[in-house]
């Protein structure tokens, strides 16, 4: 049996990222300098705009590198961006940047993940975490998603779960309203949406921000987190990765990273 695949034109590809993005025409046409009936035209067909004028719109409603190209084709031109492995030698240099970034923050742990959360590199500091999981989940490709919410994983050391399984939630909504994924939407299916609503843990007033405590060897360590993404990306790999940092949130946690 045969699926039938919709086929969006590149007028509707934007109006769908427009309206994503909570923008009337006329917002962004004044955002993209043109006239709100030029967009009208680009999207109920009557103009077809040129690949200057598709990315101009694109830029100005945030649209990732990936779905730039799929507007591109849509409109019956080439592929701007390219999408190279992460080991390819034109990335070399962002590949070591990337590493750099991450042993700079050791003694504490940091990593890289993709767009569907699955890990690609990490600092020294997160291995003795992973040496604490199941082996079957850090088969390639791990997910930090999955790795995070599995009993097996670093769930059974996570003392506030329900808080860390509520950052998730809410940053992966975040994402997928951002730019919809199909595979990402599934795991979140899977990991998030059909487990209720957690009550979340206590709080402390003095937090500025919801640290993860985790349990380890008798401690507990608090620590919270920054991303830190590519800035003006030119490649699709490159534009979808980003990398989270860990930071004790007090001193006793710092202590145990730096003995």
């Amino acid at each position: 049996m045969s699926t039938l695949l919709t086929v969006y034109t590149v007028g509707q590809l934007l109006r769908q990222w427009r309206q994503r993005r909570g923008l009337s025409q006329l917002d962004l046409a004044i955002a993209a300098d043109v006239s709100a009936r030029h967009v009208s035209l680009v999207e109920t067909g009557r103009s077809t705009p040129s690949p200057e004028m598709i990315l101009r719109l694109a830029d100005q409603l945030y649209v990732p590198l990936r779905d730039r190209n799929r507007l591109l084709l849509a409109a019956g031109f080439a592929p701007r961006y390219a999408e190279r492995p992460l080991d390819d030698k034109a990335l070399s240099a962002a590949l070591d940047a990337v590493r750099r970034v991450l042993q700079a923050h050791e003694p504490y742990p940091a990593l890289a993940f993709d767009r569907r959360w699955n890990i690609v590199l990490t600092n020294r500091a997160v291995d003795p975490f992973l040496a604490r999981v199941a082996p079957d989940l850090l088969r390639p490709p791990v997910n930090l998603l999955r790795l995070g919410l599995d009993p097996r994983g670093l769930a059974s050391m996570v003392v506030n779960l329900a808080d860390v399984r509520a950052v998730f939630r809410s940053r992966i909504s975040r994402q997928l309203a951002v730019a919809p994924d199909a595979d990402l939407a599934a795991l979140y299916e899977e990991l998030l949406h059909r487990v209720p609503e957690d009550a979340t843990g206590q709080r402390v007033d003095a937090d500025v921000v919801i640290p993860m405590v985790l349990r380890i060897d008798g401690r507990e360590l608090r620590l919270f987190s920054t991303i830190t993404t590519f800035g003006t990306p030119m490649d699709i790999t490159i534009d979808e990765i980003a990398i989270e940092a860990y930071y004790p949130a007090d001193a006793q946690s710092a202590a145990y990273f730096t003995q």
